[in-house]
């Protein structure tokens, strides 16, 4: 008898034999050693180290950008192409790429996709990063599916080979990865902050100014005579009030670095994009050895024939109620990205502080979520969303009254760190939920996350330069509450179909036939 990867083993004695290497009369694949779960973990690991590099410099660019490129709004609608093209990305690109190149290969492929943009901040115009920002996103579909096909997958091979639950796995796998990929956030701009921060002998924030100058007048600050009105002018035009227009002359807080700081930032954050893809290319094994006879969303197709894949997904009732929860999670990352950034710290404290404030939002990020599984193993799905719900909301209600100043910089941290934890929990949760929910349409199911995902980007991106910061927060609390009645009525549904498949077999038994008389009995 020969057991492959794919079989259901619960015996005992086939369990302790199950790591034999054996070859099939028919080919010659082979079983998997005892150091294969070893080996799993290692490509997790290298998988994650890769993005964790990748984007510390595809974020630490990103949070910049509503700042440092502000003029006429390049920047934010750099961010907007960005995540128009990855909505194309994830319609037409997903499935193809990875059925032609394969999960690994995909991913190392879409990583160079990312380093136009990087190399677009020696030179910051319209026709330079509007293009790259372009191709990042029809890069990003194929990277985050190949990314999320490639743990599910993965998890289903370590669940077969261990015996543990496979939902426990792919969420613990994803809980992982993710606290690599948040810890991107905090190396990133923690470089962005050095740079910009180097060499700076004056006073770089208005905190100092305050204290300095509390007792005296001045003419060199152009919006202010003193600093009690300079301090109520900062309340009164940042936070929740701030409006898309403000140019530095009004506010300090928003002059842009020297050109010598950004050049010297795109220049380390290209040389990461290079070592990630090499570690993409010499440290991860190829999909291959886990899915033999797995045939995928993707199999037996070609053309434009793969498209018909995503959208029909979108027939799915489950798919279809976990859409504006996906759109929020994009939409809150928009926020915090452009406009929590130029609307609180930029205006509220200065730039060369942004990288500061967002280290806090990764650190807290990368721990959220790698305890989010094991919490989950002990509280259950539901609860943990309920949480994450009720912090996001106390979160966006309390941007909506606080006037930030510079003078209160713990509250700055604060907000970004709890924003970081009620953000993994949405990623963490929600992406393990698309695995849960559509198995064997992994490809499919993850090209609709990351689709629904950028549209309440690009949507927030492209409101950004338009509204006001106040109006921005009230359309993230009406998106936050339908996506989570959304998730909600998923939950209600699966309940109901638990408890009906336990309603049918409750009570029944088989019938057998007595050895020592010609009578059924029960077994």
């Amino acid at each position: 008898m020969v057991y492959t990867i794919s079989d259901k083993v619960t015996d005992p004695e086939v369990m302790t034999n199950r790591f034999k290497r054996v070859k099939t009369t028919d080919t010659d694949e082979e079983e998997f050693g005892r150091n294969e779960v070893w080996r799993i973990w290692r490509n997790i690991l290298v998988l994650g180290f890769a993005f964790m590099i990748h984007f510390t410099a595809f974020w630490g660019a990103s949070n910049l950008q509503s700042s440092v490129n502000a003029d006429a709004a390049l920047g934010t609608f750099t961010l907007a192409a960005i995540y128009g093209s990855l909505i194309l990305s994830n319609i037409f690109l997903p499935t193809i790429v990875i059925k032609w190149l394969g999960c690994k290969w995909a991913v190392a492929a879409s990583f160079i996709t990312y380093m136009p943009f990087i190399a677009s901040q020696f030179y910051p115009r319209f026709y330079t990063m509007i293009p790259s920002g372009l191709f990042v996103g029809f890069g990003g579909g194929p990277l985050w599916c190949a990314k999320c096909t490639f743990l599910s997958v993965i998890a289903e091979a370590y669940s077969q080979i261990t015996g543990a639950a496979a939902d426990i796995i792919v969420t613990r796998f994803f809980g992982v990865f993710f606290m690599f990929y948040q810890f991107s956030q905090v190396w990133g701009n923690l470089i962005s902050s050095a740079v910009l921060s180097s060499g700076n002998s004056e006073i770089v924030d208005l905190a100092a100014n305050f204290t300095i100058i509390s007792n005296a007048t001045t003419t060199e600050i152009p919006w202010s005579t003193n600093s009690s009105s300079l301090s109520e002018d900062v309340r009164d035009i940042c936070g929740a009030n701030f409006c898309p227009g403000i140019a530095s002359e009004s506010n300090p807080n928003l002059e842009p670095p020297p050109p010598e700081k950004i050049q010297l930032i795109a220049g380390i954050y290209l040389a990461c994009m290079v070592i990630a893809c090499l570690c993409v290319v010499f440290g991860v094994d190829s999909l291959k050895r886990y899915q033999k006879d797995r045939k995928g969303s993707a199999h037996g197709l070609s053309g434009l024939k793969l498209l018909a894949v995503t959208l029909k997904q979108l027939l799915n009732p489950y798919q279809i109620l976990i859409l504006p929860i996906t759109m929020f999670i994009g939409a809150e990352q928009a926020f915090m990205a452009a406009d929590y950034n130029a609307s609180f710290v930029s205006c509220g404290w200065g730039i060369s502080n942004i990288g500061f404030v967002m280290i806090c939002f990764g650190v807290s990020n990368a721990i959220a979520a790698i305890l989010v599984g094991g919490i989950v193993k002990k509280t259950g799905r539901a609860p943990m969303i309920g949480f994450a719900f009720a912090l996001h909301t106390a979160l966006l209600v309390t941007l909506l009254i606080w006037k930030p100043h510079p003078g209160n910089k713990i509250m700055f941290f604060l907000m970004a760190g709890l924003w970081g934890v009620s953000d993994a929990i949405w990623l963490v949760q929600i992406n393990s939920l698309s695995g849960i929910l559509f198995p064997g349409k992994e490809e499919a199911a993850y090209s609709n996350f990351r689709l629904w995902e950028s549209t309440g980007s690009v949507i927030t991106y492209a409101y950004s330069p338009y509204l006001c910061t106040n109006v921005k927060i009230y359309l993230l609390i009406g998106l936050l509450v339908i996506g989570t009645c959304g998730y909600t009525v998923i939950e209600v549904m699966e309940y109901k179909v638990k408890r009906d498949n336990l309603d049918t077999t409750k009570g029944k038994f088989k019938l057998v036939k007595s050895k020592s008389k010609n009578k059924e009995i029960p077994e």
